[in-house]
């Protein structure tokens, strides 16, 4: 029987594209299509659920549809685009080798070389998901002829309950001051050094009791490190929490007891933390970079500089006006179902399904998907 068999370089938990692949994985089977996870190299916390890449070419079956999600370097997609399958673009973004040029040539030459792999598989995919508007002109602008937009499929509707104890504990500890939160890889293009030094404006100017905490993995160790040593030569080093590898209960409180979302990253095709936040109740002050302006419409305050002055006075004047801030909260609560959340993973489902129906390499998109606006 033929499948729909979902390809990414590495599986991660806790991580955006691999989390959107299980929940993708997950839709299919139960809407009854054989559906597997194929890595090029295996994450010991997901091995059991994947096999090597290799091993389809033993596996397939004609008629398969092959998706491939996209956002950074791997062997795989050269060998996608020579496979006769119907190969499919779930298209993530990929980060510009700017951003980690300063930090990590490794990195950003494996950047380059995802942007040139996009360039050569974009051509021969039969239909590109952006996960924004911003990713599917990406797409587009790489070859792709049929393309839309389907937001990301792992974002919890409704959101997950926070963990009772992680709750009481951070209220126990929270003291009186502004709670910051930011939540995001440890990555150059996310900006937490902008927060932190917003941060440090807000405590001598507007909140001297100010605090941050800044959720994420490190995906550039030395970027990470150089966070922490930067938080500490401006003396915030008791005043900055760095946190990652939390479980969804944890992170949800997280959410739940923080004041405010800062958000000030230069590059992102999506932001699911914008979702997450406004999802749990939580006001969203974030640089209008990428998809941001249209994941949060007017459900948050956007910025056209991120200045540390003026980020420091922007969260300060939102969280000094409770009538502003709870009109944001209610706009951030209906903000999923705008975007068409509720839907992400069923019109997915019926994208690839569509691809399936097909002769392998004819065009013709299904009419599912739109543009997100703000």
């Amino acid at each position: 029987m033929s499948g729909i068999h979902l390809f990414v370089p590495m599986l991660h938990r806790r991580d955006a594209v691999g989390e959107h692949t299980r929940s993708l994985r997950d839709l299919l089977l139960a809407a009854g299509v054989e559906s597997r996870i194929y890595t090029e190299t295996p994450d010991p916390d997901t091995v059991e659920e994947t096999r090597d890449y290799l091993a389809y070419e033993q596996d397939a079956v004609p008629g398969d549809v092959l998706v491939y999600q996209m956002a950074t370097r791997s062997r795989m997609a050269r060998w996608l685009a020579g496979r006769p399958e119907s190969v499919v673009i779930n298209y993530h973004s990929i980060t510009p080798f700017q951003y980690f040029a300063p930090w990590n040539n490794w990195i950003a030459r494996h950047q380059v070389g995802a942007t040139l792999e996009l360039e050569e598989l974009a051509p021969t995919a039969v239909l590109g998901i952006g996960v924004s508007e911003f990713d599917a002109d990406e797409l587009r602008a790489a070859g792709c002829a049929d393309v839309v937009v389907i937001p990301v499929a792992n974002v919890e509707l409704p959101p997950v309950e926070p963990d009772p104890h992680v709750v009481a504990a951070l209220e126990a500890r929270s003291g009186g001051g502004p709670r910051w939160l930011s939540v995001g890889r440890l990555a150059p293009n996310k900006g937490h050094e902008d927060t932190i030094a917003a941060l440090f404006v807000a405590r001598a100017t507007t909140s001297p009791e100010a605090r941050l905490t800044i959720v994420g993995s490190p995906s550039e160790p030395t970027y990470a490190r150089a966070l922490r040593r930067y938080a500490a030569e401006l003396g915030l080093a008791g005043e900055v929490e760095f946190a990652s590898r939390l479980s969804p209960g944890a992170l949800a409180a997280r959410y739940v007891t923080a004041d405010v979302l800062v958000m000030l990253s230069e590059h992102e095709g999506f932001g699911v933390p914008l979702v997450e936040a406004m999802s749990y109740g939580l006001p969203v002050v974030a640089y209008a970079a990428g998809a941001v302006a249209a994941v949060v419409g007017d459900a948050g305050v956007l910025l056209e500089s991120k200045g540390p002055r003026h980020v420091a006075e922007e969260v300060a004047s939102l969280l000094a006006d409770p009538v502003r801030r709870q009109a944001l909260v209610a706009a951030g609560r209906s903000r999923p179902a705008a975007l068409g959340l509720d839907r992400a993973g069923s019109d997915l489902v019926t994208a690839l399904r569509g691809v399936a129906d097909r002769p392998p390499g004819t065009a013709g998109r299904p009419v599912v998907g739109a543009p997100l606006r703000p």
